[in-house]
């Protein structure tokens, strides 16, 4: 009888460390990147698991990047850059990586692309467009972020991106109401927010803040009058500041991009099984 029993815990054991072993070759590290004009962030996802996230300073990106795809033995990478990223980041990462791609209009994506000038798209949207309908499917979504610019992306429930609408972001209309003006001042965003301002600097920020806020909802209401079936997700930067000054439902999610990204990435370099 012992002999019966220690025969089927060793099959057990063996069986359990074939398991794992399936499981480790079927799950991948992936390194996904967002190149902004001053900080670079980037995520570790554990196949579909944000494992770890990470900020450098841009002047810092390529030596940060190279010690995390080290530490953490990254297989795959994906790059999505709006800006002019110095000359060789791509080279150093494509000699750090098995599988590195850079997002651009001509990556093949999980979701159609209907947007009439592809060319001038901002790979953000479309990164933000994958993850939101990916996590919605079967629903007509609007992924809102909140940015230097407020970018509204919408993604039909047929999986199709349709485009949306930009505007400027936060920090945005503060600087253009002081630098297009003679006299309005310079206002921080942190400080006194009070609906009825007291001041020039209470009123700039008033008019900002709760104009953004009030923008949103009306955008959202308007989608949800001609969509059925309609919900809304925000994040980017600024999200955590809105979060609680929006009165629509909305799903707040701050690593969107990040999904979307890695899930574009999964799709150009799929998991051989």
């Amino acid at each position: 009888m012992f002999h019966l029993f220690h025969s089927l815990a060793i099959t057990l054991n063996f069986t359990n460390l074939a398991e794992i072993t399936l499981k480790q070759q079927t799950m991948s590290i992936n390194l996904c990147i967002d190149w902004g004009n001053t900080n670079v962030k980037a995520a570790i996802f554990n196949d579909e698991q944000i494992a770890d996230t990470f900020t450098f300073p841009a002047a810092e990106a390529v030596s940060g990047l190279e010690a995390v795809i080290s530490s953490h033995n990254a297989q795959k990478a994906i790059l999505c850059s709006v800006v002019e990223h110095p000359f060789g980041v791509e080279q150093a990462l494509s000699e750090k990586i098995k599988s590195f791609i850079k997002l651009n209009s001509n990556t093949s994506l999980p979701i159609m692309n209907a947007y009439l000038s592809p060319e001038s798209l901002g790979n953000d949207r479309i990164a933000l467009a994958t993850a939101a309908y990916m996590q919605n499917e079967g629903k007509n979504t609007l992924a809102i972020s909140l940015g230097t610019c407020i970018t509204y992306n919408f993604v039909q429930k047929n999986k199709t991106f349709r485009g949306g609408a930009i505007s400027p972001g936060l920090q945005m209309r503060l600087k253009a109401m002081h630098e297009f003006t003679d006299k309005l001042p310079e206002v921080p965003v942190q400080g006194e927010l009070l609906l009825l301002g007291y001041d020039t600097a209470t009123c700039m920020r008033s008019g900002t803040i709760f104009g953004m806020a009030a923008e949103i909802d009306g955008m959202i209401k308007e989608f949800e009058s001609q969509y059925s079936d309609f919900n809304a997700v925000l994040t980017g930067g600024d999200a955590p500041y809105f979060a609680s000054k929006i009165k629509s439902k909305i799903f707040a999610d701050p690593d969107l991009l990040m999904k979307g990204l890695n899930l574009i990435l999964k799709h150009n370099v799929p998991i051989p099984r």
